[in-house]
């Protein structure tokens, strides 16, 4: 720093004085007015934007903006009353145009004004808060022209006619409309909302509310939806092309209120066209278009369900109770198949896959199986049929396809132990008849089962194939160890499991003499190489081949059951024999004997036995013989194979008990299980959480509930709480 002294800068003030002409203001003002004016006269080709720019600056500068900004509302006011005059005193259709053209027109020069203006714009107009220029030239437009009491109300009519008119089926001029609207728009939501927007949704609704009417009187349901969606696709059109977007949810709300909502209980319930005969009759389209106009509004799904629901619980209902149909239990499965498939394809093509109405329909199917008890053999008897020749020659997706179709209905069983008893009984009678079509799909069909139900349900069953592969390995020793035996009469033996097959009542019957002493040998030799086994024959399972010579030497090789077999061999000793001999001879049960004798005897093709008398039932009376004519084309020939049937009323009794008798130890063990885990709990809930437990089975009945928790008391698994009689605890 240097030594010198510091010095002090002054500013000092004119010596003269400047003295402001004292009509400046009023000159600059002239100047600024007449461009104003040129400009709203098209003349504006000849101002110096740049000098008018410089004087409306120099008049803010010099605090003249409050002469300069009233100036300009007064002008420019003047210019739109003028502008007004001209569009009220337009004609017909020219209306609107005179109103567009003179609205560019003020645009256009509210544009050059506001740059003659900027400075103002922006500083005198924010520090006194004014209405900057270009909102100030919106507003005084308004005021002056949209709300002149001439210009008012004849722009909502006209466009509210022409409207109308594009709605009655008239050609407009969609440019005109477009721009008048966004005119309204660029004056503020709040003027295209009253001076346009909620006259045009009130008339709407009436139009549309007299429409509606008037369509459904004189249509039916799928035509009445054709011209609801028709409307709404053009409002959603209409407003695409000149109105505010925002317009679209209110007007297609209206649409929607008139047209669908307040109809909806008329048009789904329309006879002989409403929503019933639309399900009836596949009316995919149809119910398309109802299911995706309905989910606009309030309610109009649950009302489809609700109906759909109700009418599917009915047919089914029919379906499973219909005594017609319960004679042919494959028919009655196929049946409920074919419905389930129908369903599935409405609701995938018309209903998009709703979750909603897909829970409907399970419900709706549980339901009505459940309402017949037979349903549980009943679709047993249908995978048998399959499995056992509906399935040859079909691919292997197909065969997935129809198991995959079977689980569907058995999810729906809500006692799956039933079903589980028929099956077993008729996979039993598949596997030894050696008639099921392919293993491939019997496991397949397993496989699903456990994985449905878990490990517990199928073991049973995979025991039984074990058994089969077990029984192959047995026979092959058996023929090692008697090589002899391949000259004679020759015997295969299935060697089942006492736990794993289906409990049959072990009736003996008298086999020939030759078949006797095979099964003694065979005896002999499994007891021989098992210690601690027991064997008892199953005649009534077996089946066997005869060769057998008629008259004029005609041979034939005949496969039957061996009861048949029994029959039959009587006739190599004897030409006829009376029903009391044979029943004497082979000691066969009367109902399976009487059965037996009807395929040999009666059925056209394979009587290979005459009667006497002739008559469609067997009768104690009766004497029979070799039909000495009977002739096939086929040298083999089956005779009486074993097929599903339903079960006789006493038949169904006992699988019925055998069943209860079968879920006393599994509610016993949920019981236990749950109080084990909770120690103490009241009655209510010990029912509850047993019925939650056992649903995937069976649906478990409270009165059997309780009576195995009493019998659990009385062995010392559970006690009762002293002080309160229906709390139970857990005895460890």
């Amino acid at each position: 720093m240097s030594n010198q002294k510091k010095r002090n800068f002054q500013i000092e003030a004119f010596k003269h004085r400047v003295v402001m002409d004292p009509k400046y203001a009023d000159k600059t003002w002239k100047i600024l007015e007449h461009a104003i004016h040129e400009i709203y006269n098209h003349n504006a080709s000849g101002l110096s934007f740049e000098e008018l720019y410089r004087n409306a600056y120099n008049m803010v500068l010099h605090k003249f903006g409050e002469k300069l900004y009233s100036g300009l509302v007064s002008t420019m006011t003047g210019h739109l009353k003028d502008i007004a005059q001209s569009v009220e005193a337009a004609q017909g259709g020219s209306f609107l145009e005179e109103l567009n053209r003179k609205w560019n027109d003020h645009n256009k020069a509210l544009q050059m004004i506001r740059d003659i203006l900027m400075y103002m714009d922006r500083t005198y107009i924010p520090s006194t808060q004014k209405t900057p220029v270009h909102e100030l030239g919106l507003n005084l437009w308004k005021e002056n022209v949209i709300y002149s009491s001439q210009i008012r109300t004849r722009l909502l009519n006209t466009l509210l006619e022409l409207l109308h008119s594009e709605r009655t089926g008239e050609v407009i001029d969609r440019g005109i409309l477009r721009n008048i609207t966004k005119m309204l728009m660029d004056l503020g939501p709040s003027v295209y909302g009253q001076e346009f927007e909620n006259h045009f949704l009130q008339v709407s609704a009436e139009f549309y509310r007299v429409e509606s009417q008037k369509f459904i009187e004189c249509c039916d349901c799928g035509d009445y939806l054709k011209k609801a969606e028709r409307r709404l696709n053009e409002e959603t059109e209409r407003v695409s092309h000149y109105l505010d977007s925002r317009t679209e949810k209110k007007i297609t709300n209206v649409v929607e209120k008139e047209m669908i909502e307040n109809h909806m209980l008329r048009l789904i319930h329309m006879e002989n066209s409403g929503l019933v005969h639309m399900l009836c009759d596949d009316k995919y389209e149809d119910l398309s278009r109802m299911y995706n106009l309905f989910r606009r509004v309030t309610d109009g799904l649950s009302k489809i369900r609700e109906v759909m629901t109700s009418h599917m619980r009915e047919s089914g209902k029919q379906l499973v109770t219909d005594p017609e149909r319960l004679k042919d239990p494959v028919e009655y499965v196929q049946r409920l198949l074919d419905e389930k498939d129908k369903y599935d394809k409405i609701i995938n093509l018309a209903f998009n896959n709703d979750k909603s109405f897909q829970n409907a329909l399970n419900s709706s199917f549980e339901y009505f199986i459940n309402l017949n008890p037979r349903s549980p053999e009943f679709i047993s008897l249908f995978v048998d049929d399959k499995l056992r020749k509906g399935l040859k020659g079909v691919s292997e997706d197909d065969v997935e396809v129809t198991l995959d179709k079977v689980m569907m209905l058995f999810r729906y069983l809500q006692e799956k132990d039933v079903f589980e008893k028929y099956y077993k009984q008729h996979l039993a009678k598949r596997l030894l008849s050696g008639k099921t079509v392919s293993d491939d799909a019997e496991r397949s069909l397993i496989v699903k089962l456990k994985t449905e139900c878990g490990y517990q349900f199928t073991s049973k069953l995979e025991g039984m194939f074990t058994d089969m592969k077990t029984s192959q390995d047995t026979m092959q020793g058996f023929s090692a160890c008697h090589p002899e035996l391949n000259d004679g009469p020759t015997l295969t033996v299935q060697v089942l499991t006492t736990g794993s097959w289906p409990t049959q009542s072990s009736v003996t019957c008298n086999l020939p003499a030759e078949m006797s002493t095979l099964c003694e040998k065979f005896r002999s030799f499994y007891l021989g190489t098992r210690t601690g086994r027991r064997l008892s024959w199953q005649t009534n399972m077996g089946t066997a081949d005869l060769k057998a010579t008629f008259g004029k030497g005609q041979k034939h090789e005949l496969n039957v059951s061996t009861y048949q077999m029994c029959v039959l061999m009587l006739f190599n000793n004897a030409d006829r024999l009376s029903y009391k001999e044979i029943e004497q001879a082979t000691e066969i049960p009367a109902s399976d004997l009487k059965r037996c004798l009807q395929s040999l005897a009666l059925v056209k093709g394979r009587n290979v036995l005459r009667k006497e008398p002739m008559s469609k039932d067997i009768g104690e009376d009766d004497a029979f013989f070799v039909n000495e004519k009977f002739s096939s084309k086929l040298y083999k020939v089956k005779i009486g194979t074993v097929v599903a049937q339903k079960e006789s009323e006493p038949e169904k009794q006992e699988t019925r008990q055998r069943v209860e008798e079968d879920r006393k130890p599994q509610i016993e063990a949920a019981i236990v299980r749950i109080m084990k885990s909770r120690k103490q709990l009241d009655h209510n809930n010990l029912i509850a959480e047993v019925t939650k437990q056992l649903q995937s089975r069976f649906l478990a009945n409270p009165t059997e509930v309780k009576k195995r928790i009493e019998s659990l008391i009385e062995r010392d698994f559970l006690e009762r709480d002293d002080s309160d009689r229906r709390l139970y605890r857990y005895l460890a």
